[in-house]
């Protein structure tokens, strides 16, 4: 898979964020979402023949689609995906028609992928963004935000390619503490403590297993803080 920014930077296929990752039911668990609704998302719904049911465009691509696999970079489009959706209930078909708009009008591909929806540049697309799906200025001002909230725990390299995602700790989007971060290039793209690199699930386990919080934390030296977080973090529904 070729990804090309706004700038033209492109990274080769054999980047590590662009290859197939994540299964299906990893990635909802890391971003938070369930299951069918992440695959909704990815692989839309053919309902051809079927009587009552409407055909769903998909409104993520992921690298691979049978077997569903998502690169670190879908994992990244699906986070932000989640912030308007199940956390704002933006409706899903604003935001399909935000995608056509994008990729028709603007040239825009993986829509939530840019860096520039964190930018003054993201708010012009906003603003065309509102007033084609007849958003309320609150509306606007609250789907500004959403991304603003969103994006800011992501971080990019260089061509504005996203790097390090650090994912909030508990649903619903609260809270400016980083403490969890996945990144492509530790633990094989597996959530993990941002400081010290273990694994939030090794952590769990160990607890899951009968061992103290005390223990567990002592062992890795960790405080005891960051391993309830850890805890938030993968218990979140």
């Amino acid at each position: 898979m070729q990804n090309t920014n706004s700038r033209g930077a492109t990274h080769p296929k054999h980047d590590a964020r662009s290859q197939p990752t994540y299964h299906l039911a990893e990635a909802a668990r890391y971003v938070k979402v369930p299951t069918a609704t992440l695959r909704l998302w990815a692989l839309g719904r053919d309902a051809s023949g079927l009587i009552g049911r409407r055909s769903v465009e998909p409104l993520i691509k992921p690298v691979l689609k049978a077997p569903a696999m998502f690169s670190f970079w879908n994992l990244i489009e699906a986070y932000v995906l989640r912030g308007l959706r199940p956390d704002h209930k933006v409706p899903l078909q604003a935001v399909r028609k935000a995608v056509r708009y994008a990729e028709k009008e603007l040239g825009i591909d993986h829509l939530f992928l840019r860096k520039e929806l964190a930018t003054p540049d993201g708010r012009v697309f906003l603003e065309r963004y509102g007033k084609l799906i007849e958003l309320s200025a609150s509306g606007q001002i609250t789907l500004e935000k959403v991304f603003e909230a969103h994006l800011r725990r992501v971080e990019w390299d260089e061509n504005s390619f996203p790097i390090r995602l650090f994912p909030f700790v508990a649903s619903g989007g609260n809270g400016e503490e980083k403490p969890v971060l996945i990144d492509s290039r530790l633990s094989f793209g597996r959530p993990v403590l941002r400081d010290s690199s273990i694994s939030t699930r090794t952590l769990v386990e160990r607890l899951d297993a009968g061992e103290s919080l005390k223990d567990v934390a002592a062992d890795y030296e960790l405080p005891r803080e960051l391993v309830e977080y850890a805890v938030l973090y993968e218990r979140a529904a």
